[in-house]
């Protein structure tokens, strides 16, 4: 492969498809590696949650002071709490459990200590009516939840009188309207004494702790990489492979052309030979 056979790369197409196929490249390599960075993170997290479920209940008090320092590092953790609900319940709405739209049941848990605690009770089918709270004393365990964030572009609740809906659990627009100390922390339900009842919201189970699909996306982004360098390779050595019989189609039109014309025409020749006689 002579270097003139070469020469067509550096034309503006030519450069223009390489420019197009790295840059392919190159951005299908960095997906890939940010599905093996999304697979660390969620090992990491089922390791996590994982550690904590398994450890044994403790009471809700002795995890405060962590719990409003950094509240990431209790969460998951099974507590126990004792009080009694509030009668006025808000609606976590635009949930799904199990495949089923519906609402979870947030209800504010008074303790002893005046501390607060806003508890998830659970799911409700979307249309069916919220149940009351147990009246009493009320003996919870649950899991320890850190409210979500804010997204980009996400709508916020409205501040405006007592908030009997929410979009996410914002636990600092709800402590004007709770009595108490409330925590910065809320809890999933998982029993209680009394027992939850069929008539109850119906508890939140824990997160489904698999790697998802991380792995065969990454490998997905690389096999798609690996094509597209095969593509352009192919697509190069096709176009030698062209330039080459073009090459030699023009080089024979040439030859051909030489044989049908002759060194000495028959004009040239009399010529000469009328010259010899005189």
């Amino acid at each position: 492969m002579s270097g003139s056979n070469l020469t067509f790369l550096v034309r503006p197409k030519w450069l223009a498809f390489h420019v197009l196929v790295f840059a392919s490249v190159a951005l299908m390599v960095w997906l890939g590696f940010w599905q093996l960075r999304r697979l660390d993170a969620r090992q990491e997290f089922n390791a996590t949650v994982t550690e904590r479920i398994d450890q044994p209940p403790v009471p809700f008090d002795t995890l405060l002071d962590d719990a409003i320092a950094n509240p990431r590092s209790v969460e998951w953790r099974q507590v126990t709490l004792s009080g009694e609900f509030l009668d006025d319940q808000i609606l976590w709405f635009n949930r799904t459990q199990d495949g089923i739209a519906g609402d979870n049941v947030l209800t504010a848990l008074v303790g002893d200590d005046d501390t607060t605690v806003v508890v998830n009770r659970g799911f409700v089918t979307l249309g069916e009516p919220t149940p009351a709270a147990p009246a009493g004393s009320i003996d919870v365990l649950g899991r320890i939840r850190v409210p979500p964030g804010r997204q980009l572009g996400e709508l916020t609740d409205s501040a405006d009188g007592p908030v009997t809906e929410v979009r996410r659990v914002d636990l600092d627009l709800l402590d004007a309207q709770l009595p108490g100390e409330l925590a910065p922390v809320y809890v999933d339900l998982i029993g209680s004494v009394p027992n939850v009842t069929a008539t109850d919201p119906v508890p939140v189970p824990p997160p489904t702790l698999d790697e998802g699909p991380h792995l065969s996306y990454a490998v997905q982004w690389f096999i798609f990489a690996t094509a597209v360098l095969i593509g352009w390779v192919l697509a190069i050595r096709r176009s030698i492979a062209t330039n080459r019989r073009r090459a030699a189609a023009a080089a024979e039109v040439t030859d051909a052309a030489d044989e049908q014309t002759p060194t000495d025409s028959p004009t040239s020749a009399g010529a000469a030979s009328t010259r010899t006689m005189h």
